[in-house]
C-alpha cells in the first residue's frame, strides 16, 4: 500500500470540477416536504442487553415515502428523563446496518444520547440490519451505488439520505434529549450520509464525516478501480450510452455539493493511503465546505483512517462543541 493520489499540498489546493443542477436545491426541499407530509411516528421501546451502564430503545421511525426505519438509541443510564442530553446520531458505512443492540456504545458512554441508524436495505455486509428498502429499481449492478441511477427521484440514496434528516428529527423528538445540541457522524457511506444532512438540516450542532464517501463522483470513478466505486464503472462499462445521465444524476448527491450548504463545525478524517475513498475526493469536500472545520490527516493509513486513535480526537472535539 502507497501514496496513490495526488501530495498533501496537492491536495490542500485541489478543487472538484462539476456542474452542479440548476435545481439542486428545489430538488431537496421538495423531497424533505414530501417526507415530512408523513407522520414522524417515532417509537421508543426498550431492550434488555444485559448491560449496566447503558439503557438502550429498540427505534422505528418514519423516513422517505412513510418507510419505516429503524435505530437504536442508546443513553447513560443515569440519564435525566427530560431534555438535558446532549446527542449524536451516527450513520453506518456502506453494506453495514445498525448491528446487535449491545453495539457501537461509545458514545452513550461519553454521556450523549446516541441514536445508531439502520441503512435501509443494506446490513447483510459486515454487521446486521433490520430495514428492508421498499423500492425497486431497473437493472443495475449488485451493490447500492446504481440503483436508479437513471433518474435522481428514483436514486437509492435519495432515500437514504431523507432517513439520516429523519433520524435527527427522530432523536430530537425524545424527551431526554436537548434538540438545540445534536450532532451527526459517520464513516465511509456514513461519513456521506453526514455531510448531506449537515447540509439539509442547517441547525444541526456540528458534524464529524470520517473519510467520507460519495464525494467528487467523477474523479472517483476515474481513479478508483476498487469497491464499491467500481460498481459505477462496471455499469457505464455495460451502459455505454448512459454516461452522462449517470453523472447528472450523482450530482445531486455528490458529498462535494453538499459540503457547499453545510454550516455546522465539522471535523473531517482522511487516510492518506485510501485505496476505498481516494484522499482527493475527502478533500474536495473538505475544500468546499461552507462551516468552520478541521481535518485530521493520517498519513500511512488506508480507509480505516485513524479508527480508534481518531475516535480519542472526535470525543474531545465533542465536548467543546456540545457542552
Amino acid at each position: 500500500m502507497v501514496h496513490t493520489d495526488l501530495s498533501l499540498p496537492e491536495l490542500v489546493r485541489y478543487r472538484a470540477t462539476f456542474d452542479e443542477p440548476a435545481d439542486f436545491d428545489d430538488f431537496w426541499a421538495d423531497t424533505l416536504a414530501d417526507a415530512r407530509r408523513h407522520e414522524l411516528a417515532a417509537s421508543f421501546d426498550p431492550v434488555d442487553t444485559g448491560l449496566t451502564a447503558v439503557r438502550t430503545f429498540d427505534v422505528t421511525y418514519r423516513g422517505f415515502g412513510g418507510h419505516e426505519i429503524k435505530g437504536w438509541l442508546h443513553l447513560p443510564v443515569n440519564a435525566p428523563d427530560r431534555a438535558a442530553l446532549p446527542g449524536v446520531v451516527q450513520f453506518q458505512g456502506y453494506g453495514g446496518g445498525r448491528g446487535l443492540s449491545h453495539e457501537n456504545l461509545l458514545y452513550a458512554l461519553a454521556g450523549y444520547a446516541h441514536l445508531v441508524m439502520d441503512t435501509r436495505g443494506q446490513g447483510s455486509g459486515w454487521s446486521v440490519g433490520d430495514t428492508p428498502d421498499p423500492v425497486g429499481a431497473p437493472p443495475s449492478q449488485p451493490g447500492f451505488l446504481t440503483r436508479g441511477i437513471e433518474d435522481p427521484a428514483e436514486y437509492f440514496y435519495r432515500r437514504v439520505f431523507t432517513d439520516g434528516v429523519r433520524a435527527v428529527e427522530a432523536l430530537r423528538s425524545h424527551p431526554a434529549v436537548d434538540a438545540s445540541r445534536v450532532a451527526v457522524a459517520g464513516g465511509s457511506q456514513g461519513g456521506a450520509i453526514t455531510l448531506a444532512v449537515a447540509a439539509l438540516l442547517p441547525d444541526v450542532t456540528c458534524a464529524l464525516p470520517d473519510v467520507p464517501f460519495l464525494c467528487d463522483f467523477r474523479r472517483a470513478t476515474d481513479i478508483c478501480d476498487s469497491e464499491p466505486y467500481s460498481e459505477i464503472v462496471r455499469y457505464l462499462k455495460a451502459h455505454r450510452d448512459r454516461v452522462e445521465q449517470a453523472f447528472s444524476t450523482l450530482a445531486y448527491f455528490d458529498g462535494v455539493a453538499m459540503a457547499r450548504r453545510a454550516q455546522a463545525p465539522a471535523l473531517f478524517s482522511v487516510g492518506l493511503m485510501d485505496q476505498t475513498c481516494p484522499p482527493s475526493t475527502v478533500y474536495a469536500a473538505y475544500n468546499e465546505y461552507a462551516g468552520d472545520k478541521q481535518i485530521s490527516v493520517y498519513q500511512f493509513n488506508d480507509h480505516e483512517g485513524g479508527a480508534m486513535f481518531h475516535e480519542v480526537e472526535r470525543l474531545q472535539w465533542l465536548r467543546k462543541k456540545l457542552s
